[in-house]
């Protein structure tokens, strides 16, 4: 690893190695908290639904953090940009903290999920604020391999958090999942308060533009609430879906009116229609999606169509997440070192198009060690996605716009997992036919499938076939963004 020296443009000081260093690992730890929220629950849902009695609304717990912390993602990004990355991080680890110690004493469901929301509030800053800090202190060409590290720890986050989660909600009592943050927040908060304080700053005088923020909140949100509930609680041709979906486009076209006329907008359309990072934001999206989508489609496949159990399939499911970390790592390193440093990601994305559509086309045909073998190939394609996107993106942008954008490039991400979660789920109701149409979750659907004699290989098949659809989408969006060099130092703002 090479040293990166940033340049602290208030006070004229130097950052060392070991200063970036310690900023680095400050920040990965309040990543982690935020990653770990994300799949430490999941698993102990049953607990939870069973202990407060009301197993009807417990989606309702993962669906208020998601709408909360995606809708105030690009939010986090703005006012960073306007006072500074320190004081909002340390909110947002603030805020998280606050809501997980209201979680934990929630004595209802429905005060636990109001404060799922509010612990979503600061966990939607937790990502992308550490995201822009890295970009404020490691120049573009040497900030790849840090994406890497990023991922490995995503990857932790995801194996770890699901077991971690069902072992303290049975052999010990659901609210730790949420005391658990208490501990690693508050030195997540001290590390980052130390460190931070010798951050460079880049932040100018801005304007808020507070009727663009609502806007757009406003608008993810009830597209949000439209893919949530769209074929699960309600028919996708139902009057409250359509009517949220028709509200959306509205609140939507609203946002786009305002920030073409705004003296100083929300989020600058320029920004969104620069090349690179137009296309570096369509990769995530898509990218981001169908790995989420995966993650998703991949256990259930295995424990239907291929007779595993539930423990085998979490396993079996290491091998794409493992993946992930190792094809970020080398898209990382080819950053640092290629001058044609897209090419990892165009053959590992080819390869995992063509391995996904050979599972939608032999659902059957591959023994258990392939399928392991393929998963962590698509796993590794897509891993090469994340730090070519996060990375080319923010070499394309001034340093005074760095945190509006990357909380955008997050915000579309997780934008686009709930939408190809919804589309491949649709793709699957379709399949199952009347025992789609019943509802429930797709588990309950598959196995209502399997009692009616129905075929899931052919269920599967078009489910997989999507997913490399958009894998497609997103090689084709890497192949369209520009590789512009790469940045050695990090410009002061008063250059740009």
């Amino acid at each position: 690893m090479t040293d990166a020296v940033a340049m602290d443009t208030s006070s004229g000081a130097t950052l060392d190695h070991s200063a970036v260093l310690r900023i680095i690992l400050g920040i990965m730890l309040a990543m982690f908290l935020g990653a770990l929220d994300q799949t430490i629950v999941a698993t102990a849902l049953p607990t939870i639904g069973r202990e407060l009695g009301d197993a009807a609304d417990l989606s309702w717990i993962i669906t208020a953090y998601l709408l909360s912390s995606t809708a105030v993602t690009p939010l986090y990004g703005k006012l960073s940009d306007v006072y500074g990355r320190r004081v909002l991080l340390l909110t947002a680890i603030s805020v998280f903290m606050v809501g997980s110690v209201a979680c934990a004493l929630a004595p209802d469901m429905l005060t636990l999920i109001v404060m799922r929301g509010l612990q979503g509030m600061g966990g939607g800053g937790l990502i992308s604020l550490a995201q822009t800090i890295i970009a404020d202190v490691i120049p573009p060409r040497e900030r790849a391999r840090y994406q890497a590290y990023i991922a490995g720890m995503f990857a932790i986050a995801s194996v770890g958090g699901p077991v971690l989660g069902g072992l303290m909600a049975q052999h010990l009592h659901w609210s730790l999942i949420f005391w658990v943050n208490l501990p690693l927040g508050v030195l997540a908060f001290v590390m980052t308060d130390r460190t931070l304080r010798r951050l460079p700053r880049h932040d100018r005088r801005h304007r808020i533009d507070v009727l663009g923020a609502v806007l757009m909140m406003a608008a993810a949100t009830t597209l949000l609430l439209a893919i949530t509930w769209g074929g699960i609680a309600y028919p996708w041709g139902s009057g409250r879906i359509v009517g949220l979906i028709v509200a959306s486009v509205v609140l939507w076209g609203a946002f786009v009116l305002r920030a073409a006329t705004a003296e100083e907008p929300f989020l600058p359309l320029a920004v969104l229609l620069e090349p690179v990072v137009r296309n570096s934001i369509a990769a995530a999206f898509f990218g981001m999606g169908t790995l989420i989508g995966l993650c998703m489609v991949i256990p259930i496949y295995l424990e239907t169509l291929r007779g595993h159990d539930a423990s085998t399939s979490g396993l079996m499911l290491i091998a794409l997440m493992g993946g992930t970390p190792l094809g970020a790592m080398v898209a990382g390193r080819a950053m640092a070192r290629w001058e044609h440093y897209k090419r990892p990601a165009l053959v590992g994305l080819s390869l995992s198009t063509l391995l996904v559509l050979s599972i939608g086309f032999w659902p059957l045909a591959l023994p258990d060690w392939a399928l392991l073998v393929i998963l962590a190939l698509i796993g590794a394609g897509i891993g090469c996605v994340l730090p070519l996107s996060t990375v080319s993106m923010q070499n394309a942008v001034p340093i005074a716009r760095m945190g509006i954008a990357t909380g955008a490039m997050n915000f579309f991400r997780a934008l686009g997992s709930a939408l190809i979660v919804a589309v491949l789920s649709a793709v699957f109701f379709a399949g199952l036919g009347e025992a789609g149409a019943a509802g429930g979750s797709l588990e309950m659907m598959a196995a209502r499938a399997v009692a009616e004699g129905r075929d899931l290989g052919g269920a599967f098949a078009p489910v997989f076939q999507v997913a490399a659809a958009c894998l497609a989408l997103t090689l084709a969006f890497i192949v369209a963004m520009k590789a512009l060099p790469l940045r050695t130092t990090i410009a002061p703002a008063s250059a740009e």
